[in-house]
């Protein structure tokens, strides 16, 4: 692998792909309600899932159109509800790359890092294929990233045998295809149920999870790309907090965040913008710390100051003769 002038590996160019996320369906077991349209954690199912596919190329939802948090192209399978193999199909005719992701619309938990595990898995080997298996080891081929030469083969035979790809089950396509499996049973959950969405509300609000799962949710709604590090703010704003005061920790952020939009709006932007600030909050905290400097001592050399109205000392230690009445103890 070749090195950058730092010595350390180069890393890998992310491969080009386009993702087809499959979000109709009549969700019979949901009675009939507009799944990819149910809220988790404040956004739609279907947004959930673009945020976690915005790394590609271009992406097909093939849906009826709705207003999305990113842009799309939109397909629709023939004849509409014709199931996921129309759907595929419908798709992939909007697809140029080699590479393509295929997602169900229904996944709270998927994301960028875990579309990117399939990607380079894939890369890195000779398979059709590479799927994600649930909690109890099934595939999950709506959780996968596929060769796009691989599904137009497999697509092509089953239309001929059986002149159309509507009404026919995926694992028809799927069945036919080499196939890499990786355990995913967060990433791979999907909402078939109303149990299911009440246990992805719920896990999101998890101590271990409300955090990211907040911030991925504030970046997603106002259109933000950026990963920053969160911990560096976090840290940040405990430092305002107690070094300053309570309400400058939000103030401090937003003020940062501000700095480093007009930085350029990078994470080294932030980063560098959150060390100053939390620089300048070390050195107001360490004025309330430090000790005032210390009052002078008194030194070993006798005062030379006199009481008011003493006379001067004669050699010797005796006193000088008293002044005359009615004259200044400083006249001469």
């Amino acid at each position: 692998m070749p090195a950058g002038s730092s010595g350390r590996p180069a890393p890998a160019v992310p491969l080009v792909h386009d993702a087809l996320v499959l979000a109709g369906g009549g969700a019979r077991r949901l009675g009939g309600a507009d799944k990819p349209g149910v809220r988790v954690g404040g956004r739609p199912l279907l947004d959930r899932v673009l945020a976690a596919c915005a790394g590609a190329r271009t992406t097909v939802v093939v849906a009826d159109p709705r207003p999305t948090s990113r842009p799309v192209s939109w397909a629709r399978e023939e004849p509409p509800g014709g199931g996921p193999l129309a759907a595929l199909d419908a798709g992939l005719r909007l697809s140029t790359a080699e590479y393509v992701v295929l997602l169900s619309a229904d996944l709270p938990f998927i994301d960028g890092p875990t579309v990117g595990e399939l990607l380079a898995t894939l890369r890195a080997g000779r398979a059709d294929g590479v799927l994600l298996t649930d909690a109890d080891g099934r595939d999950q081929p709506l959780v996968a990233a596929y060769r796009t030469a691989a599904l137009r083969r497999g697509l092509a035979v089953l239309a001929e045998r059986h002149g159309s790809t509507a009404g026919l089950p995926l694992r028809r396509l799927t069945g036919s295809l080499d196939l890499t499996r990786i355990p995913g049973p967060v990433a791979s959950f999907d909402c078939d149920t109303w149990d299911d969405i009440a246990a992805a509300r719920a896990r999101i609000r998890e101590h271990g999870h409300v955090l990211d799962e907040w911030i991925s949710a504030v970046k997603d709604e106002l259109g933000i790309d950026l990963d920053v590090d969160t911990g560096l703010l976090l840290d940040l704003a405990r430092d305002a907090a107690h070094g300053v005061a309570r309400p400058a920790a939000p103030l401090t952020t937003f003020l940062v965040g501000y700095a480093a939009a007009r930085a350029g709006g990078d994470r080294e932007a932030v980063a560098e913008a959150v060390r100053k600030a939390a620089a300048l909050a070390a050195r107001w905290a360490d004025e309330e710390t430090t000790d005032p400097a210390p009052p002078a001592q008194p030194t070993d050399k006798p005062s030379t100051d006199k009481p008011s109205g003493a006379a001067d000392a004669a050699p010797g230690g005796a006193p000088g003769p008293a002044p005359a009445p009615g004259a200044r103890p400083d006249a001469e």
